[in-house]
């Protein structure tokens, strides 16, 4: 059989101010395309299909349709919670797109209720398929409770936690069954992409490779945003996101991941990439050298690092020559020393006209015209 394996679509993201769903649009688009040109059996969309845990409906109205085009000629559809995904919305959508051939599965759910999947996929091979959805540290212990119905024992750590739910979810793989494990979250050896939440991609999130057992033909991971191979018992993979996050993932090439497994056999993987999107660059250089560079800009979402030093009106001057410009700044050298010796001491009486002139000459921004406007406003507001 043969499947496409896509995560953290971040749909919803907004990039320094910018709504960015005509790029999602096209995305999605794309990853339909691919099911489509690549006749796959199954697609498997391991976690973070939005950026927040309250997408938007104009969000919503991308994904959901996205989902459906994929269930087309009966392809198998799977689709799990990541760490910004709403677990409850999932749950709300799992009975309805189940109706129409989409397994949906928010919250830890044990083997005979939804955790394990077994179906027989269109091109007739058996399957078993464990799915493991973003687990906080408030909830590992909930869904172990739920899974052995007697109390935790709260000294246990997470990835043993993480552990003991993939042997349960694992358990009835076989030798004749194609046997896939999809989940979303860290292994300590991965590579970061640059733009995951990093409260839940510390070490205390991480759990082993060796949590997937050697009967596993395919581990499809989501939540590091670097398409990656990760070494262990079997193939694990994380396909990445198929368009750059944040400024972070300047230099990751967006993908999925066209999978070929059979039973008995580890998994073939094949990379693709996903080119919809625009591609986010960081310059940096004085206004003449920047000037210099427009013209082969002019598509990307930029970040600048201007070397000139600060004064009223130069991001402005730099959106002018870079429009799609999304975030300015000047570099580090041009940026003024502040000296402690000049700071007021915690009790000293300094009304806010003076707090202003301190803070324009710290920056280097002094300009009479600019604290004499100040002046005025806080004589309007005060008055």
């Amino acid at each position: 059989m043969k499947i496409l394996h896509t995560a953290d679509w971040h749909v919803g993201k907004v990039l320094k101010g910018r709504q960015r769903i005509d790029e999602h649009r096209a995305v999605l688009g794309e990853l339909v395309t691919l099911a489509r040109e690549e006749d796959v059996d199954a697609v498997i969309v391991a976690g973070d299909l939005f950026d927040t845990t309250a997408p938007t409906p104009e969000a919503q109205s991308l994904v959901l349709p996205a989902l459906l085009a994929l269930r087309e000629d009966g392809r198998d559809v799977v689709v799990l919670a990541g760490n910004h995904d709403s677990p409850q919305l999932l749950e709300v959508y799992r009975p309805v797109l189940g109706r129409l051939g989409i397994h949906v599965v928010g919250s830890f759910r044990r083997p005979d209720q939804g955790g394990t999947l077994t179906f027989t996929a269109r091109s007739g091979e058996p399957v078993r398929l464990a799915v493991l959805p973003f687990l906080s540290h408030r909830y590992v212990v909930r869904a172990a409770d739920v899974l052995t119905g007697t109390p935790a024992d709260h000294n246990r750590d997470y990835a043993a936690r993480i552990a003991e739910l993939l042997q349960a979810l694992t358990a009835d793989f076989g030798a004749d069954t194609v046997n896939l494990v999809t989940t979303h979250g860290t292994l300590p050896s991965g590579r970061f992409g640059g733009g995951e939440r990093r409260a839940q991609s510390i070490f205390s999130y991480y759990f082993e490779p060796t949590a997937f057992p050697p009967a596993t033909q395919y581990a499809a991971l989501g939540h590091l945003h670097r398409r990656q191979q990760i070494p262990g018992p079997c193939p694990i993979w994380y396909s990445g996101s198929p368009l750059a996050v944040d400024f972070g993932e300047e230099d990751n090439v967006p993908g999925a991941l066209l999978v070929t497994v059979e039973p008995g056999r580890p998994a073939v993987v094949r990379e693709a990439e996903i080119t919809s999107a625009r591609a986010l660059a960081t310059r940096t250089g004085t206004l003449e050298q920047l000037e210099a560079m427009a013209a082969d800009l002019g598509e990307t979402w930029l970040r600048v690092i201007v070397e000139e030093r600060p004064r009223p009106g130069l991001a402005d001057i730099v959106r002018e020559i870079l429009p799609t410009a999304l975030e300015v700044s000047v570099h580090e050298r041009f940026q003024p020393v502040r000296d402690p010796r000049r700071s007021p001491s915690p009790g000293g009486a300094r009304g806010p006209r003076d707090l202003f002139r301190d803070y324009l000459s710290a920056a280097g921004r002094q300009n009479d015209q600019v604290a004499a406007l100040f002046d005025r406003l806080h004589e309007e507001v005060t008055t």
